[in-house]
């Protein structure tokens, strides 16, 4: 049995209890408390129902139709067949009791279509991500009872992704001493251990470190909004030079700028180029950076490997996945693209795994450029 994989059996064995940092948060268990209330739909009174209160409204809007065409026949009747002028405060009584129908239906349809209204904005916010979104439960009928079943279930799962985000965050923080502790113990047996032996373990503690890595920078940039991603000018030209020239990789770049976190940039560039050479079986590698017809900037990474499938291009950025056959031909855990994506995307971008011809893959980093002169 590998290391790697000794430490992770061990972990599981050794996975904390209830009450330690790694214990799911008590909001998760709230959530599922909430979410097995019985609803109170089927307390409501009959006039307080959705479909009673709908068709007392249709009704209403029917009678002062009817009340106002029924006005304006009589009229027509009196005036242009018998030759009778009709008195006046009748018309007016019965123009009155028409306008004040078709008034009165008009604020509780209104009501109903703005609740409802309300409720499809707040579902296309939570399809967009945004989980703090909740609807204001406004009456005691079913669209009130809508809104609370909406608020329930999505807090559920802002619940459960928060403690799935601290689970991971709190375990990989658990790894780091006994990784160090195994690092010590195998410098100290240095002299005594088979070289070849040695050289195995650090590479596996070295994988693990880096994948514990990849785990905290994911947490920390699911926990914090987009917003509050450091926003300094950052000369893109000058990192890709630098990740390139350490990995010995030509550039094609014009000189662009954009606001962001270097240090996050540099990390998103650094996993694409090993991606590239991890993946691409020794072939060529390339970098161009140039700037859209759109006056985006584009940060393209080109490989002449294998390539990837065209129903895959979109998996590849799903954390922890990795291609069929891909672990054994070059290791790898499957967050490096996981994390170029998080990282795009928490500076206004998006990237892409696009086609390359003949052969390999090209991704396709697009991110708003420098406002600033």
């Amino acid at each position: 049995m590998s290391v790697d994989c000794a430490l992770r059996s061990r972990t599981i064995r050794n996975a904390p209890a209830a009450s330690s940092p790694c214990a799911v948060p008590a909001t998760c268990s709230r959530a599922v408390r909430m979410s097995r209330r019985p609803m109170n739909s089927h307390a409501l009174r009959w006039w307080q129902r959705l479909a009673v209160r709908i068709y007392l409204t249709m009704l209403a809007s029917m009678i002062s139709f009817g009340v106002f065409f029924g006005v304006a026949y009589f009229v027509w009747h009196l005036y242009y067949v018998s030759g009778h002028r009709p008195g006046v405060l009748m018309i007016v009584i019965l123009l009155f009791i028409a306008l004040a129908l078709a008034i009165g239906a008009f604020p509780i349809v209104r009501r109903l279509t703005g609740r409802l209204e309300r409720l499809q904005r707040s579902v296309d916010a939570l399809g967009s991500g945004q989980l703090s979104t909740r609807v204001a439960v406004e009456g005691q009928d079913e669209v009130a009872s809508l809104a609370i079943s909406f608020n329930r279930s999505v807090a559920r799962i802002e619940a459960l992704l928060d403690a799935q985000k601290m689970l991971l965050s709190n375990a990989s923080h658990e790894l780091r001493s006994p990784l160090a502790r195994i690092r010590m113990a195998i410098e100290l047996m240095q002299e005594r251990a088979q070289p070849d032996l040695r050289l195995e373990l650090m590479r596996n503690i070295a994988e693990l470190d880096g994948l514990i890595e990849e785990i905290l920078l994911a947490s920390r940039l699911d926990a914090v909004p987009d917003s509050a991603v450091n926003r300094e000018p950052v000369d893109l030209t000058a990192l890709a030079a630098e990740e390139c020239a350490a990995m010995d990789v030509p550039l094609d770049a014009q000189v662009v700028s954009v606001r962001g976190d270097s240090r996050l940039l540099r990390r998103m560039l650094r996993n694409l180029l090993e991606n590239a050479r991890r993946y691409g079986d020794g072939a060529p590698i390339r970098v161009s950076l140039v700037t859209d017809p759109d006056q985006a900037i584009c940060l393209d990474v080109i490989d002449q490997g294998p390539g990837i499938p065209a129903d895959e291009r979109e998996n590849v950025f799903t954390p922890f996945y990795r291609l069929l056959g891909s672990s054994e031909r070059a290791g790898g855990v499957g967050l490096g693209l996981s994390l170029v994506r998080q990282i795009a995307s928490a500076h206004g971008g998006d990237v892409r795994c696009l086609p390359q011809q003949p052969s390999g893959s090209r991704f396709r980093v697009r991110l708003p450029p420098d406002p600033s002169p």
